[in-house]
């Protein structure tokens, strides 16, 4: 199960924006400012959340109108977040027995593909076609 969070937001430090992520609002605050960060911009949210959910609400907030390295921080952060969701996606596994049961459409020859693409004229002679 994945931590949930319940305050969120950004800042920047040494020039670089990031997403900032926190239970606790005062405490996280007062770790930025002694870690000298500055455009420190965190909110609580409404109910606890995932990092990606954060993520989603802040944007559905449109940082990026009243400050564009936010904006730019969130967005970036959620397509990571994102991407690694993706990659946790249940697939359903595929045995081989399974592909080698597919029906096989024996139509299809080298030749006919030829004559489909308008190449009518080669000399398929010399094609091993079998």
């Amino acid at each position: 199960m994945e931590q949930k969070f319940t305050v969120a937001g950004t800042a920047a430090q040494h020039g670089v924006t990031k997403v900032r992520f926190a239970n606790d609002l005062v405490s996280r605050i007062k770790i930025l400012v002694k870690n000298n960060c500055e455009n420190i911009n965190l909110i609580e949210l409404p109910e606890p959340m995932t990092k990606l959910e954060a993520l989603k609400h802040l944007e559905s907030l449109n940082w990026g109108d009243k400050d564009f390295d936010a904006g730019y921080a969130i967005t970036e952060k959620l397509y990571e977040k994102n991407k690694e969701a993706k990659r946790g996606e249940y697939k359903k596994p595929i045995s081989i027995a399974e592909i080698r049961s597919r029906k096989v459409d024996t139509s299809i020859t080298p030749t006919a593909i030829l004559e489909q693409t308008g190449f009518v004229e080669l000399d398929t002679s010399e094609l091993d076609v079998n």
